[in-house]
């Protein structure tokens, strides 16, 4: 063994033991296996085998259950023991036990005293095996899920599985067959066939005919298994696709669960695997392959593989892969092979072992009990010392009670060791068995009354807040730190069309759906009606629909459409569409308006601005057979909200025919309008912009022009000299829209000549098809076309957020707690959900610090450079990672950030950097990975962050999510939070403190490995701010006052030594001591750790500030131990030596006899239980109805009991009270004891109490008083309330120029409303790149470099180099095109007109 570093000591031991983790010693810890060969329709290798032809154990593949729980019928016993003896206490009762075991010793019946730490130790297994019960159940409904695999005819898999585990359920519950009636199949194995051949047989139910589908459980799929994925069902392993219903075999999957992000992900199958289209190809021998793959990692953007099959080789990658965690989406069924299973899935290596979690309390009481170990032993080992010496000293004089007191085993020496260890049992009481009994009950009520809570019931889904680990309640009233999802936490993965500004004319849409008599009322809307009959019925924009037709057929809406919306549409929901009177009556007017009109400008923009919306997208369609509703397939959000947003008003996108686009107009209903589509120029996040080149078809003449949208400052940059006074317009409305934290877009177009075309194309094929720098050279000749742009509009797109998410942030904010979020999303949809809850200011700047550029800086370098940009020298060099960072001096040196320049214009105010907001770092996963790299760097992360009001972390993996909580939790020591809804946020959950999991749509994994499961985000509020904090300060101070009631006997046996020859004996009577933590002084702390109330839950939801005395300890720590103690040693000090001396001298009898033993330690033990009680009544701050009943019932059943037990005649029982009735009842010293000892025990607390209430009140006290008098004033509403000066927002560390007032005011000053829209937005900085730039809520979501993207632009390459040498029937004009004549909708309609009157 090393030697100990030096100045470790006692305190690095006891750390050491105290970090001890049970968890290490039965989670499934395993080294990722080797590289894995999967045989398909092949026999395994001879070197696979060993001597007695066994495959070999690397090449024995993990099943494909997994388990989330913590305890198997083997390891429940164990692991459940030692993590309760992880109590010291517990360790120190059975070493108790066990000594009263040996005869000398014994004060009862041993079993007796072994009994109470039994049922402590049953009751708490009991709890958390019920509690691990619950995990099982959950698991198993996951294992249980099933799956069409290959089964039948020949087939037979050649792969090794290890067994399944036997788990807690499975052992414990017999399983249940169930038969169909008269005979049949198990239900839960169904047959599917699909090979139409194998039901020529009558039996078509024996699943030995031929090969088929069967439904099988997923914990018994195995590696190299044949599966069959159907539409809208999850992925139960890593699969690799071998076929698809779609053409050329592409998939779209839905990965939120993994990534968070909303939009689909295109895969596409291996194409030497495409011709395994149905059960009898995939299980012919003639399809033999292998598969070649990594070992298992957690990289989950990453791959490596190949096929081999006819010793040809295809490469494999992560686009041809279905992972588990995922779910098929718009796709009819997928055909794979799988290749990891279980543990060796990359989502559940992102996992972690589920934890054995304590609470924060329970972790700090070890150091406190351990004190009272100390006070015990050295009170022990004091009566120890003692006695040997008194018996050394006196046996010599003849002292006749140390009569042969020289023999082997009874002489100074050993009686020393005797009374140490008598002692021990006489002062043992000063560590009390009951406390964690105690707990242990109070803790479960408190999850009874989370579970009752009406407020955090969820009505829609009937879904309870619960308590899935009930030992947690206090933490959640300590946290510091909230990490969170984004999708499905804060968002309800729903895009929703709000807004738009067209032509420098903003349309914000109408605040409800028009009713019927608003539009048939031509006065006030004479468009709206006119337009919705000329159009067609609303389209069903879904993102999961079922392609039912061919995605390449043109959708053609029913000839008389019904007025019903399509089910999902959101038709029932009137923010489902956009809808606004004034832009209808606008719309009304551009159909009509003539060129020369006033009205023809604007009008042209509005036809221009849908246009784009309604084809710049790479949306299919299909129509549903049932409803005949056009129904888009759109692999983004973003799409599908403005694709839905352009038929909402009229320009419906009716489909896709190869190359040619499909729109109906207002002005072309019932007709269409075509485009042919020449070019895709694709959005990545480099380029933050989309384009499309179109030529229309079908008039006079075909004219090509380019559509583009993409963010406002890439956009800017491009547009025309002539377009500043409509930029400077759009610019306002964009950053309006970005403080309403919506997802902006710019929309832009350009009329290009056919030769300038042609000329460009000849560049772009050469572009694409170059050997170097491909990237590069298409990037700049894409950059070539979309230049001299004309600005069309911007639109704002609602990421619709959970009901109350932006409130509670700001809620959550002002009780002090920082909030992180943590998501798989893009930089840019991070930083707008930052924005739309609250964490992202309109004035904060905006820290951006990414990794993967090769041409920026390093991550470490942009970490220092953001330090010393924009935080003093000074503090970035004495910055030490505290719990709690103090404010800074908001006069300390400032350092502007540069102001930049863009081509179009100036975008930075010249205060940027300097805002008042503070600062908000934004961090990516690659960042992330290179900040995690070494110690250095993590601190560096950890200051930068700390100095911060928020983080946000984008791109990020799932056990990135569980570093960064770690990162917090172990260099900060704080209390953390972890709130996620999906698999990709179990390790996130399992890492913090406290999980919480949202029942969401991405299924129940994250409950499943939660602590708590609510079933809405708002509902962490009153989680937190109400019962967590009532939970800490009730169980904090039901602790501390266990403590204390446990120290004023002890101290009083202590005092007694001294006049008893340290002999270790009991003052009082033995029944006293026996019952005191059972029946006389129980009550006071149960009573306070279940119905004390710091304050009314009304007023810690609408004060949420008050939440910092639970983040500051102040309830529970060891300067409120310390004090307890003492005080409890000073009222036994009170008690003993009042009481003795009064009945020592002179007699108290009236006879003249001396006081016997038992008549002033009763009065002890009474007055004792009276001062107990009363003093933790004190501690009390809400004397309800039952902490009244509490405190006094143990006083009634002590003077009860004794008047009682004093009656009870030698004849019945011998007791040493018999007679206290007469000699204790009736004396003076008696009355006069009781009275004194109370009054004189409690005055100091009493005083104390008193004098702060009056004279140095705190917030606490303040809003009692308030609440008092006031019971119904609204405090949340309260513009100043002059007394409450403690309680202050506390001034973000990251803001240099906070203003003065902020820091004075109390918390009732804070002025909570949303700021006014200011041109000047948030200042951003992108570290990487120095460039600084206003954020304007810029956002779009899609796939990038996508396998759907990369067949569209192969069909268009292969479409044109087809018909490049086909000579065109008609020749487009050249150059001098206007907006008029691509976008003129009067145009069209003059033209139709003239055709209907020739005709």
């Amino acid at each position: 063994m090393a030697p100990s570093k030096p100045g470790q000591g006692f305190a690095g031991w006891y750390a050491r033991i105290a970090a001890f983790n049970v968890e290490d010693l039965f989670s499934q810890k395993r080294a990722p296996g080797p590289p894995r060969t999967v045989f398909i329709n092949e026999h395994l290798p001879d070197h696979y085998l060993d001597h007695k032809g066994r495959p070999k154990a690397e090449h024995v593949y993990t099943t494909n259950q997994v388990i989330t729980s913590k305890y198997t019928i083997l390891t429940f016993i164990p692991r459940n023991l030692l993590e309760q003896f992880r109590r010291v206490a517990n360790m120190f009762f059975l070493g108790i036990a066990i000594l009263q075991f040996f005869p000398k010793f014994s004060t009862i019946a041993p079993g007796v005293v072994i009994l109470p730490l039994i049922i402590i130790i049953v009751i708490t297994a009991c709890k958390d095996g019920y509690e691990d019960i619950k995990r099982h159940q959950s698991d198993k409904r996951v294992n249980h899920s099933t799956v069409r695999v290959l089964s039948g005819g020949a087939w037979a898999n050649p792969n090794r599985m290890r067994p399944k585990s036997k788990t807690f359920v499975r052992g414990l519950v017999p399983k249940r067959r169930s038969s169909k009636p008269g005979g049949g199949t198990d239900p839960d194995f169904e047959v599917d066939y699909e090979d139409r051949k194998s039901q020529s047989t009558d039996n078509s139910d024996s699943p030995s005919i031929g090969p088929h589908w069967k439904k099988t459980r997923w914990e018994d799929v195995r590696v190299g298994d044949f599966v069959k994925i159907m539409d809208n069902e999850p992925f139960p392993a890593d699969i690799l696709i071998c076929a698809t219903s779609e053409d050329e075999d592409v998939a779209f999957v839905e990965t939120k669960n993994l990534d968070g992000e909303t939009n689909l992900k295109s895969r596409h199958a291996v194409p030497a695997l495409s011709h395994l289209r149905d059960a009898a190809a995939c299980e012919a021998h003639k399809n033999s392959f292998r598969i070649n793959c990594d070992r298992p990692d957690t990289d989950m953007y990453r791959l490596n593989a190949n096929v081999v099959i006819d010793n040809e080789t295809s490469p494999v990658d992560i686009s041809m892969t279905l992972l588990r965690g995922t779910v098929l989406r718009t796709t009819k069924w997928a055909i794979g092979v799988v290749l990891y299973t279980g543990l060796d899935t990359k989502i559940v290596l992102n996992m972690g072992g589920t934890p054995s979690k304590r609470s924060k309390v329970e972790r700090q009481m070890n150091p406190q009990v351990f004190i009272n170990l100390l006070i015990m032993a050295a009170m022990a080992i004091a009566c120890a010392i003692a006695d040997s010496r008194l018996e050394i000293e006196y046996f010599p004089l003849g002292a006749p009670w140390l009569y042969g007191d020289d023999q082997s085993d009874d002489n100074p020496h050993i009686n020393g060791l005797v009374t140490w260890a008598f002692s021990l049992l006489t002062f043992q009481i000063i560590v009390p068995i009951s406390l964690y009994i105690s707990i242990e009950f109070v803790r479960t009520c408190q999850a009874a009354f989370i579970y009752f809570d009406a407020d955090i019931y969820y009505e829609k889904t009937r879904q309870a807040t619960i308590a899935r680990s009930w030992n947690l309640s206090d933490d959640l009233g300590q946290i510091e730190y909230i990490f969170s999802d984004k999708t499905g936490t804060l968002t309800q993965n729903s895009m929703v069309f709000r807004q738009c500004s067209i032509g420098g004319r903003a349309y914000r849409g109408d605040p409800q759906p028009l009713d019927d008599d608003y539009e048939n009322d031509s006065t006030k809307a004479p468009s709206a009606k006119s337009l919705t009959e000329k159009n067609s019925k609303p389209v069903e924009v879904n993102l999961w629909s079922v392609a039912q037709s061919s995605t390449s057929a043109i959708a053609t809406p029913p000839a008389h459409p019904t007025s019903n919306p399509p089910p999902g549409s959101g038709g029932d929901d009137p923010e489902e569409h956009f809808r606004d009177v004034e832009l209808l009556h606008d719309l009304e007017l551009a159909v009509s308006a003539s060129p020369d009109s006033e009205h023809a400008t604007h009008s042209r923009l509005l036809n221009g601005f849908f246009t784009v919306l309604a084809l710049c997208h790479t949306v299919m369609t299909s129509v549903d057979p049932v409803t005949g509703e056009i129904e888009y397939k759109a692999q983004s959000p973003d799409e599908a909200a403005l694709v839905q947003a352009a038929a909402d008003v009229g320009f419906m996108f009716c489909g896709r025919d190869r190359e040619i686009l499909t729109l109906r107009t207002p002005s072309s209903s019932p007709d269409v309008e075509k485009y042919e589509l020449l070019n895709i120029l694709e959005f990545t996040s480099a380029r933050k912009r989309m384009s499309v080149v179109l030529r229309k078809l079908g008039g006079e003449d075909e004219r090509l022009f380019l559509l583009t949208k993409g963010a406002d400052n890439v956009i800017f940059e491009r547009l025309k000299d002539s377009e500043g006074e409509l930029m400077a317009e759009t610019e306002t409305h964009l950053n309006e829209f970005a403080n309403q934290g919506l997802r902006t877009l710019t929309l832009a177009y350009k009329v290009i000549a056919e030769d300038d075309y042609q000329a460009w194309n000849e560049r772009h094929r050469a572009a694409t098809v170059a050997l170097d720098d491909r990237e590069a050279k298409i990037e700049a000749v894409c950059d070539e076309l979309e230049q001299d742009l004309r600005l069309l509009g911007a639109t704002a797109i609602e990421d619709r957020l959970q009901d109350g998410v932006p409130e509670t942030i700001a809620d959550l904010k002002r009780a002090g707690i920082k909030i992180w979020v943590a998501t798989g999303d893009k930089l840019e949809t991070a930083i707008a959900i930052g924005r739309s809850t609250n964490l992202i200011a309109s004035d904060s700047n905006i820290i951006i610090v990414r990794g993967g550029n090769e041409q920026g800086r390093p991550v470490y370098q942009q970490m220092i450079h953001a330090m010393e940009e924009f935080f003093s020298d000074g503090e970035v060099e004495n910055f030490t990672p505290l719990r709690r960072s103090n404010s800074r001096n908001a006069d300390r040196h400032q350092i502007p950030l540069e102001r930049i320049n863009s081509g179009a214009s100036s975008i930075v105010g010249s205060e940027n950097g300097d805002l008042p907001g503070g600062f908000v770092l934004v961090v990516d996963g690659a960042a992330l990975l290179q900040a995690f790299s070494d110690e250095e760097n993590k601190s560096l992360l950890l200051r930068l962050a700390t100095l911060c009001e928020g983080v946000i972390c984008c791109r990020v993996s799932p056990l990135q999510k569980a570093l960064v909580v770690r990162l917090v939790k172990d260099g900060l020591g704080a209390m953390t939070l972890a709130i996620g809804d999906g698999a990709n946020d179990v390790s996130m959950i399992q890492a913090a403190d406290v999980g919480i999991g949202i029942s969401g749509e991405e299924g129940l994994q994250a409950v499943n490995a939660s602590d708590y499961a609510i079933a809405q985000f708002r509902f962490l509020k009153k989680l937190l701010l109400v019962h967590g904090h009532w939970s800490y300060a009730r169980n904090g101070t039901m602790i501390l006052n266990f403590f204390y009631k446990n120290v004023v006997p002890v101290g009083v046996l202590w005092w007694f030594q001294i006049y008893d020859g340290w002999s270790g004996n009991f003052v009082f009577d033995y029944i006293y001591v026996l019952f005191w933590n059972s029946l006389w002084t129980i009550a006071p702390v149960i009573g306070i750790g279940l119905f004390d109330r710091i304050l009314d839950s009304r007023v810690l939801m609408e004060i949420p500030e008050i939440y910092h005395y639970g983040r500051r300890g102040t309830w529970f720590g060891l300067k409120s131990f310390l004090v307890y103690m003492f005080d409890g040693f000073v009222q036994s000090a009170i008690i003993y030596f009042l009481i003795a001396y009064t009945y020592t001298v002179p007699t108290a009898r009236k006879d003249g006899y001396d006081v016997y033993l038992h008549e002033f330690s009763t009065t002890m033990a009474i007055s004792a239980v009276m001062v107990a009680n009363i003093f933790t009544g004190f501690n009390a701050t809400a004397w309800t109805a039952w902490v009244f009943f509490a405190v006094f019932v143990g006083i009634v059943i002590v003077w009860a009991f004794t008047i009682i037990y004093s009656l009870i005649a030698p004849g019945y029982a011998v007791t040493a009270l018999y007679g206290n009735d007469y000699f204790l009842f009736t004396s003076a010293y008696f009355w006069l004891c009781i009275p004194l000892t109370f009054l004189l025990s409690l005055t100091p607390r009493y005083v104390a109490k008193a004098w702060k209430f009056g004279f140095a009140p705190d917030d606490l006290d303040t809003i009692r008083w308030i609440n008092k008098k006031d019971p119904y004033r609204d405090l949340a509403q309260e513009s100043r309330v002059t007394t409450l000066t403690a309680i202050r927002r506390s001034a973000s560390s990251a803001s240099r120029r906070t203003s003065r007032s902020r820091l004075n005011d109390s918390v009732a000053t804070l002025d909570l409303r949303r700021p006014s829209i200011d041109v000047r937005a948030a200042s951003r900085t992108d570290m990487s790149t120095g460039l600084v730039s206003i954020d304007r809520g810029f956002d779009f979501a899609t796939e990038e470099n996508g396998v759907a993207m990369r067949r569209m632009q192969t069909n268009i390459s292969e479409r044109r180099e087809s018909s490049r040498n086909l000579p065109r029937t008609s020749l487009s004009r050249k150059g001098k095109e206007t907006l008029s004549q691509v976008f003129s909708l009067r145009r069209v309609r003059q033209k139709m007109s003239s055709v209907r009157k020739s005709e």
